[in-house]
């Protein structure tokens, strides 16, 4: 029986319709943390409504393609010829009944079928109750998708991933690990921050986590790192923020400054810097001695980096807005001038698809080509600024050989004045759940 249109007697019924305006706009081409802040902005949730809404948005925008599989399966027109409206909404409640455990059925199917009575999907409604309640007749019988003999179709309808990276994971990493990793991608990340020893150091902050109730705990490999599990209030609000003791930062992401092994009173370039975090995480360990030119293209972005070392009290750092393949030219002084270079190169981001649940469906195979052309380009024009005997960090986000190893390879074999000292790909499986990163560490020969 559909519940009444007295939307205030329905629990839950605002978090679902702001979920439901996140998925829309991703849909339509917004970042999901973006279209997330904007909802946030525009509406008064409590803590534990936000909580559901980011769950609930991020959840059916993760499971897109495993959703639109069972919309496939039980409905009389495929997904994509759905209108994109009844197709968000129909994600929005399969993604309850399928996904959650902690949302009765009866709420998900009755909630989402009032949104749909409400907001110009009346005619709709039928076939909305229609598929739902069809899912939970499935899911309550055992039944799943129909299967494939496939691997890589298997894989990316059952872990909602594009085909065409699935495939790729299977050629790289074979069926049973392909899996593991694609989990890892479903998974929801903790928080993790990294403590400013500038201002604190791991005691002081523990016990400020304690004081208020933030359950946490230390991240192993990680000296100044801790563990908060997601879903425990906004962390701009937690103890010890606002003085600059702490910033969130992926553990994965905290092994990229202490690679590059800066010393006090060194000159250091971080050629991709925006929004600051392993700007600030190499004054941190260099004790704000020394000099770092932290340079970004874009002036929007680099306002992040401002903010962020003001609020850490990182002064070292010289703030650039610019093309770092155009640093030579505009600044020939520069030539063997850093005794360290790190290169953040953008990249095509995969390693950390568990935190940003719209990467997925943004990248293909020939954007992946022309990020893999500018990371070329940057690593040849930044190579003459270092000086002999120095140190050049090269990392990306993102899994993909081409982007790594292979790049590495290839510059390499143009460079023979490089050495690799050292590299690791993390896979998002490995690492007690870290996001997937690429290091490789290369010393500039002295002679």
């Amino acid at each position: 029986m559909l519940l009444s249109k007295n939307l205030s007697s329905i629990k839950g019924l605002d978090a679902r319709k702001a979920a439901w305006e996140v998925i829309q706009a991703v849909g339509g081409g917004a970042f999901a943390d973006v279209a997330l802040e904007r909802i946030f902005n525009l509406y008064s949730f409590k803590s534990l409504d936000k909580a559901l809404i980011t769950e609930l948005s991020y959840g059916a925008i993760r499971q897109r393609y495993f959703l639109d599989c069972w919309i496939d399966s039980l409905g009389k027109v495929s997904a994509r010829k759905q209108p994109p409206l009844l197709r968000w909404l129909l994600h929005l409640g399969l993604y309850q009944i399928l996904k959650m455990k902690r949302i009765p059925p009866a709420a998900a199917i009755n909630t989402t079928v009032e949104l749909a009575k409400t907001h110009h999907l009346k005619k709709l409604a039928p076939v909305v109750n229609g598929i739902l309640r069809s899912a939970l007749r499935s899911k309550e019988k055992g039944l799943l998708l129909p299967k494939s003999n496939n691997p890589s179709l298997e894989l990316a309808k059952n872990e909602s991933l594009p085909i065409w990276l699935a495939e790729e994971l299977i050629a790289w990493k074979g069926v049973e690990q392909a899996e593991q990793i694609a989990k890892a991608f479903n998974s929801v990340s903790p928080i993790d921050i990294r403590v400013n020893k500038l201002r604190a150091d791991l005691k002081d902050v523990k016990e400020l986590f304690d004081s208020c109730g933030i359950q946490h705990q230390v991240i192993p490999n990680c000296p100044y790192g801790l563990e908060v599990r997601a879903g425990v209030g906004e962390p701009r609000k937690w103890p010890g923020y606002e003085e600059g003791k702490w910033s969130v930062q992926d553990r994965s992401s905290q092994l990229i400054a202490p690679s590059l092994g800066p010393l006090p009173g060194e000159k250091i370039l971080d050629a991709c810097a925006a929004p600051g975090g392993k700007s600030t995480h190499i004054a941190e360990l260099m004790n704000n001695e020394g000099k770092i030119w932290s340079v970004d293209r874009s002036s929007r972005r680099s306002k992040k980096i401002f903010t962020n070392s003001e609020r850490l009290g990182t002064n070292c750092l010289q703030l650039m807005v610019a093309d770092s393949n155009e640093l030579l030219v505009k600044h020939p002084e520069w030539k063997n001038f850093f005794d360290r270079i790190l290169i953040d190169a953008p990249c095509s981001g995969l390693g950390t698809l568990a935190r940003h649940p719209d990467a997925r469906w943004r990248m293909n195979k020939d954007h992946i080509q022309q990020l893999v052309l500018l990371q070329s380009q940057l690593l040849n024009s930044l190579a003459p600024l270092l000086k002999k005997g120095g140190t050049l960090v090269y990392s990306t986000c993102t899994i993909h050989p081409d982007e790594n190893t292979n790049q590495i390879k290839n510059f390499l074999k143009l460079k023979t004045e490089f050495l690799l000292e050292y590299e690791k790909q993390i896979w998002p499986s490995e690492e007690g759940n870290g996001d997937g990163f690429y290091i490789a560490v290369l010393n500039k020969l002295k002679k």
